[in-house]
């Protein structure tokens, strides 16, 4: 067993991190206060190069360590920073005392910054490798980032104004715009008047596009001259800041799956809850799995490495996870400016003006860069052109939407009352909340900040004259939620699961939801089982059947026989096929190929004939795209198109994979990459963690979104637990590559092969096993000791 110890600034009492074999860190302290404080200076240790990063690249602080390259991504940072009351944003998460919290998690981290300095070789190679050094917290630092959280649809408005822009009329264009994003519950888009996208610029949403991107390294960006540094405004289709083509953007695939089962329909006799948020793939990854223990506070499960405590997992009473609800919660106002001083815009009866920030921005290499920023009373504009500011308005200003950190209020929750109130401090992201506990109690609510808007539906940008303000919040108790149902389970998977009776119309929460192929799949499988499992739930986070894929292929074994030898062969191999889409099976290649890179683009241009609508749309709302396939189109045009493109997939799965068909395989495709952020720098890859085969699609269960040009994935479950509420030893997760972000750790890349088999690791409470666990032990003592 190997050890450490080290004096902690601030610390009341002893403390230690026992981190056990799967590298998952149990911490026991004093004080609440010093659990939290430990779980800093533990985060640091594990993942210093990741927060430093999450910390500059929020700040708008970038280009002082990397150059000109980032200057832009810098400024569109900044222009979503918290700008309001502190004394509000800290009083909004609950009734702790949020700020003395946040101060202890930052001070653990200042510490091991601290020893850093003193102690280099405990530094991530990372910094030696850009000649970089980590820099030190400020508490507000953590609240006042925004720009990581998941808010939604201003990508969507946007691109569906243009779409409408472009149609004859009103009718073709929501048809097209259907075909791009479905529209649930049934509702007709409210077009405001004297809005027309038509000659909206393409660069638009470039700083908000900015502003959310990770933060990538090349070469060429990295070397970047001050007179090149505004060239690097543009981001790609999979999300990567360039000075190359701007590609159209579409509204993020992160979504996630959640389950509880309840009692009476256990095998245990104790409910079982099943948590797979889907986020982007990162190396190290985004959560981080963490065991709190002090007088008051036993919490296990994974949050956000750069935020204190955890936003999923049990407290050894409750247990608790969240998906995202896809609440619409911002929303682009098009403020008309004043041609006589374009420094203000219309509002109301008159102008007003829009208010100028002058900030500078560090420069590696160089002295500060001046930036000014722009605001109006809807927010921070994105673009000023042809008359027009274009501001968002985005619960990203409000006090309280610092990204899961709600979650505090709520880790002390014993029922499912307590559960729900607590909630009431949750703004962002909007989230669906499970929870269970030991009496046997299941609940479901629906959280986060949810704007009132009298005169439009958040379907479509709006004038900023102030018609269409926002009317504050709804109250977050009158949101929907279920406890205790008949049924016995509840389950979302960012479905439109509002309850039939909700005044869906009236309050306008979203119309823009995942598409359904998870949700209806998860409520089959437990529907079928009288008496579930945890390894069924663990199962279940690993199944890869796709709803699109079965009606794909049964159009396909619906065609009538034929003379061309190729469409004959896709046709026999897909007789059989079910949907199960495993990383070793040659139908589901075909299929994925089919649909991404033949049939959905060739039925999109059948549909959609003008190009330049058409470039809007992709990848296309499958439910929509699909059911025009089924139903939409006349035998004979619905037989050309699948025939056509059916035998063109069995030729290049025959031209990537061999003429043999026993070669294909889904798996020699589609794979998962971990990659370091900074392998692009490096000679080589040993940074990087895979490839690994991977089965299962967008639509299945175990969601694996990935890209049509490398089969690479890009979202999914990179982190997936299964609580066994009551007999909580038995409860297990898994967190792909690897807890810790150090290249030289034992635990950066050890959880992927298992990750890769849709297996998963103990996820350990009781203090015997934690102890029997353990490899190391890390001694932490008041520093004046």
């Amino acid at each position: 067993m190997s050890g450490a110890a080290y004096a902690l600034p601030g610390l009341e009492g002893p403390a230690e991190i026992r981190v056990d074999r799967w590298g998952l860190a149990h911490i026991r302290a004093a004080t609440a206060l010093d659990a939290f404080r430990v779980q800093g200076f533990n985060a640091a240790r594990d993942r210093l190069w990741q927060l430093d990063l999450w910390r500059k690249r929020g700040l708008g602080l970038l280009a002082a360590d990397f150059g000109p390259g980032y200057l832009a991504q810098d400024r569109a940072a900044r222009l979503f920073l918290y700008r309001g009351d502190m004394a509000a944003e800290w009083a909004a998460y609950g009734p702790q005392d949020t700020r003395a919290i946040v101060t202890a998690f930052v001070d653990g981290i200042n510490a091991f910054v601290a020893l850093t300095e003193t102690r280099p070789d405990l530094r991530p190679p990372e910094f030696a490798l850009t000649e970089t050094r980590p820099a030190r917290w400020h508490p507000e630092d953590v609240v006042r980032i925004r720009s990581h959280g998941l808010v939604r649809n201003v990508l969507s408005e946007v691109a569906r104004a243009r779409v409408l822009a472009r149609a004859e009329t009103r009718k073709d264009g929501l048809a097209a715009d259907d075909l791009r994003k479905r529209i649930s519950p049934p509702h007709d888009p409210v077009l405001p008047d004297g809005l027309d996208a038509a000659d909206w610029p393409d660069d638009l949403l470039d700083d908000f596009r900015l502003a959310t991107a990770p933060v990538g390294f090349t070469q060429e960006r990295m070397a970047a001259t001050r007179a090149e540094a505004w060239d690097w405004t543009k981001v790609d289709a999979h999300g990567a800041v360039t000075r190359g083509q701007r590609a159209a953007p579409k509204e993020p695939v992160e979504g996630s799956n959640n389950w509880v089962v309840g009692p009476a329909r256990t095998e245990t006799g104790r409910p079982i809850l099943a948590s797979d948020p889907h986020r982007i793939y990162l190396q190290p990854s985004l959560r981080y799995a963490v065991h709190l223990t002090a007088p008051g506070l036993d919490v296990i499960g994974a949050g956000e490495p750069a935020l204190p405590g955890i936003s999923i997992g049990h407290n050894g009473h409750s247990a608790f996870s969240l998906t995202i609800a896809p609440m619409d919660q911002e929303d682009l106002f098009v403020c008309e400016t004043d041609p006589a001083d374009p420094d203000r815009y219309r509002y109301g009866d008159g102008w007003e003006p829009i208010q100028r920030v002058t900030e500078r921005i560090p420069v590696r290499g160089g002295p500060d860069e001046t930036v000014v920023l722009g605001f109006t009373r809807h927010g921070p504009v994105l673009r000023e052109a042809g008359g027009r500011a274009f501001a968002l308005r985005t619960v990203w200003s409000e006090p309280g939407a610092a990204a899961y950190l709600g979650s505090l209020a709520y880790l002390g929750a014993t029922s499912p009352e307590a559960f729900g109130q607590a909630l009431h401090h949750w703004s962002a992201p909007s989230v669906n909340q499970l929870y269970a506990d030991v009496t046997g109690r299941i609940a479901w609510f629906m959280a986060g900040k949810a704007p009132v808007r009298p005169a439009h539906d958040g379907l479509l940008p709006v004038p900023g004259d102030g018609r269409h303000d926002w009317a504050g919040f709804h109250d977050p108790g009158a949101l929907p939620r279920r406890i205790d149902p008949p049924e016995g389970y509840l389950a979302t998977a960012n479905e439109m699961n509002l309850p039939p009776d909700f005044p869906a119309e009236d309050c306008k929460l979203g119309f823009e939801w995942a598409e359904p192929w998870r949700a209806r799949r998860i409520r089959a499988v437990l529907d079928g089982q009288s008496r579930h499992t945890l390894d069924q739930s663990r199962a279940l986070q690993g199944d890869d059947v796709s709803e699109p894929a079965q009606r794909l292929a049964a159009l396909v074994r619906a065609l009538p026989q034929g003379a061309d030898v190729d469409v004959e062969a896709a046709r026999t191999l897909l007789t059989p096929f079910d949907g199960a889409l495993h990383e070793d099976s040659a139908a589901a290649a075909l299929i994925e190929l089919f649909w991404v890179r033949h049939l959905r683009p060739a039925l999109l241009e059948a549909l959609v004939p003008d190009p330049a609508t058409r470039r809007l749309l992709p990848p296309g709302d499958t439910q929509s795209l699909i059911e025009r396939l089924e139903s939409g189109l006349d035998p004979a045009t619905r037989g050309a198109l699948l025939t056509g493109t059916l035998g063109a997939v069995f030729r290049e799965c025959r031209t990537r994979m061999g003429p043999d068909s026993g070669t294909l395989s889904w798996g020699r495709l589609h794979h998962a990459l971990f990659a370091h952020p900074l392998s692009a720098l490096r000679l080589d890859s040993a940074w990087n963690v895979g490839p690994l085969a991977v089965g299962g699609a967008a639509a299945s269960v175990m969601h694996a979104e990935y890209r049509t040009d490398t089969f690479r994935l890009t979202h999914g479950a990179s982190f997936r637990m299964v609580v066994d509420v009551g007999d909580w030893d038995r409860s297990v997760f898994i967190n792909v590559p690897g807890q810790s972000g150090d290249p030289g750790s034992p635990h950066y890349a050890d959880l992927a092969p298992i990750w890769g088999r849709r297996d998963h690791v103990p996820m350990l409470y009781g203090r015997a096993a934690v102890e029997a666990a353990t490899e190391t032990i890390i001694t932490l003592s008041p520093a004046s000791a």
